[in-house]
């Protein structure tokens, strides 16, 4: 019998409306109720969008909400009202998992420190947009294995995607979207119910999928060194069963430095998805290979 083509959906966990900081937001707000002004017109959202603070001696408000004035606010620190406070939008359960601003609005993430997503030579969103291009999504079934902040998700979605399966083991990670405004939002009308996204290990998920059942794949994994799990020949193996014939994939290696750590994880890559039935190439950071 075969198997299911998704995994049962879950409750997805609601998204935050309330204002986000950064420092220099925070700085402009604080430094325009110190001039006195009446409001302060920005962007409280990453730059999703503008809008008007109202600014009293007591805090300031925006849209339903009255917030009080934010103290000293760090560097590479993003901010969401917890309620109480303005808190930074991070997590320690194992490891500190935290949203960070990028000079494109569009924020990346860290990992005890390491960041996740590329940010310095263009924003992550545009970045996931170059990728994304290369698998073509309208109109097909897409698997997104790996699903992070959701930017490929994202991207498949604007270029008009039929449906989109997306796997995150991460609970933090999964937390960090509710919080982050370029986040897709699976039950929001601009996803128009295409977006399926399970708390879920690509390595163990990928046996509810069905064969051949996939136009394309999407799969941006952490480092070698972290999840050498997702680089297996047995999990490329599973990709190639799910994916039919003449369908295409990415997947995002970055650019390991060989001399210090020996290897040439693009190429092993290749290799290893030749052997499981792709054709394979180094492209933009990462590998793009087409099911034979």
């Amino acid at each position: 019998m075969p198997a299911p083509p998704w995994t049962a959906p879950e409750p997805a966990l609601p998204h935050y409306t309330g204002p986000l900081l950064t420092r220099d937001s925070g700085a402009a707000l604080t430094a325009a109720a110190g001039r006195g002004e009446p409001s302060w017109r920005g962007s409280l959202d990453l730059g999703r969008s503008t809008g008007e603070a109202r600014l009293q001696a007591d805090g300031w408000s925006w849209g339903n909400g009255h917030y009080p004035y934010p103290g000293k606010l760090r560097d590479r620190t993003i901010y969401w009202w917890d309620g109480e406070d303005f808190a930074p939008v991070s997590r320690f359960s194992g490891a500190l998992i935290k949203l960070v601003p990028t000079g494109w609005n569009v924020p990346t993430f860290e990992i005890d420190g390491i960041k996740m997503l590329p940010s310095a030579k263009a924003s992550p969103l545009d970045d996931a947009r170059r990728k994304v291009a290369l698998v073509e999504p309208r109109g097909k079934v897409v698997l997104d294995t790996c699903g992070g902040l959701g930017y490929f998700a994202a991207c498949c979605l604007e270029a008009g995607v039929a449906r989109m399966q997306s796997f995150e083991k991460n609970a933090d990670v999964l937390w960090l979207r509710t919080i982050n405004p370029w986040s897709p939002d699976p039950d929001a009308p601009s996803s128009g119910g295409r977006l399926q996204l399970d708390h879920a290990d690509a390595t163990v998920a990928i046996d509810t999928v069905a064969d051949a059942s996939v136009d394309a794949l999407l799969h941006d994994p952490p480092r070698f060194g972290i999840a050498g799990e997702l680089y297996a020949q047995s999990f490329y193996d599973q990709l190639a069963r799910v994916l039919r014939g003449g369908g295409r994939l990415f997947h995002y290696t970055g650019s390991p430095n060989r001399l210090t750590s020996g290897r040439d994880v693009p190429r092993e890559v290749a290799r290893r998805l030749e052997r499981a039935g792709f054709r394979a190439e180094l492209a933009l950071d990462g590998v793009f290979a087409t099911r034979r």
